[in-house]
């Protein structure tokens, strides 16, 4: 868990962004493209993604992300500094600044029971040249995983952030907290944030910005270092991912054994009448139900023996848009 300490001072000083960060969504991309289980909302940013995914500048990027944002609790802060919340180009440009001290920690860190490429050698010396090859690289990266797709990542954070708005405005700072409940709690004056590792930040007056993310999943992520400005990058809510992705059919959406399992809901079903009204086994039931739930579409509680799923307000909106 992620405890995050507020000051007063720190209360006025929370901000909540408008857009997502490039550089974050690029890590963040590259990590949902080797999901060994992608959350189908993003179904749609792959099919658009399309052969682009095999082209050099993704696989380079790609390879390059590979090495240094691997899927775990770490990765070097460099790759995300500050001021990418002013662009891409901003961005890469304070990347290619970082002083040596902090590009030998951070890589020291990352390589902790690894072996690294020879090619990150000079990357941790700051060398100018190794580090205009890597902006280069997530340049060409982003321009090709990331820019394309500006549409339908813009119009998902656009809706998720006017919600934040909304509560921020009727509730104040705690209810903007409260709507990203269960992934955070808010337990004055310390925020509880799902986290991987147990750690704490001390804001100190500080302040907290907030970054939406159309690639974050699961969980809010942030900096490793305390002494950095403090952010908090949240996934958005998957309601907001399926008002883009829900425009299509639920079949090429979900595929047709899930969409099929969504649709026998109904009114409530347990895994048992699942598999007989699909004519399926209670482990593929479980299997498919565990991504609809996943994706916010039914609910799951145990009922004596039995596993009850029931549809959410998201599930019954999207079978009722569906088109004929």
């Amino acid at each position: 868990m992620l405890r995050i300490h507020f000051t007063s001072a720190d209360l006025t000083r929370t901000t909540l962004s408008a857009e997502p960060d490039p550089l974050w969504e690029t890590v963040l991309s590259r990590i949902r493209l080797h999901d060994a289980h992608r959350p189908v909302t993003y179904r749609p940013w792959v099919r658009a993604l399309g052969e682009q995914a095999g082209s050099r500048a993704v696989r380079a990027g790609g390879a390059a992300l590979g090495v240094l944002a691997p899927r775990g609790p770490y990765f070097p802060d460099f790759l995300t500094p500050l001021e990418g919340r002013d662009g891409l180009a901003a961005g890469l440009e304070a990347l290619c600044r970082t002083p040596r001290r902090a590009l030998r920690g951070q890589l020291e860190r990352l390589a902790c029971g690894r072996a690294m490429p020879s090619w990150t050698t000079p990357l941790a010396a700051g060398d100018p040249e190794a580090l205009t090859r890597l902006a280069g690289t997530l340049r060409d990266y982003h321009a090709a995983a990331v820019a394309p797709h500006t549409g339908l990542v813009g119009e998902s954070v656009a809706a998720d952030h006017a919600h934040r708005v909304r509560c921020l405005v009727t509730g104040g700072l705690a209810g903007l907290f409260e709507s990203l409940r269960p992934m955070v709690r808010w337990r004055p004056p310390v925020l509880e944030v799902a986290y991987d590792v147990d750690r704490d930040i001390e804001l100190g007056g500080r302040g907290l910005r907030l970054v939406p993310s159309y690639f974050c999943d699961r969980a809010p992520v942030s900096l490793a270092d305390p002494d950095l400005p403090p952010v908090l990058v949240y996934p958005i809510a998957q309601e907001f991912r399926w008002a883009r992705a829900g425009r299509g059919r639920l079949d090429a959406l979900l595929g047709r054994t899930r969409s099929a399992v969504l649709r026998s809901i109904q009114d409530g079903a347990t895994t048992t009448q699942l598999a007989r009204r699909g004519g399926t086994s209670l482990a593929s039931v479980s299997r498919n139900t565990a991504v609809l739930r996943d994706a916010g579409l039914i609910s799951s509680h145990r009922h004596s023996s039995a596993v009850l799923h029931s549809l959410t307000a998201l599930g019954v909106a999207l079978l009722e848009n569906e088109p004929a």
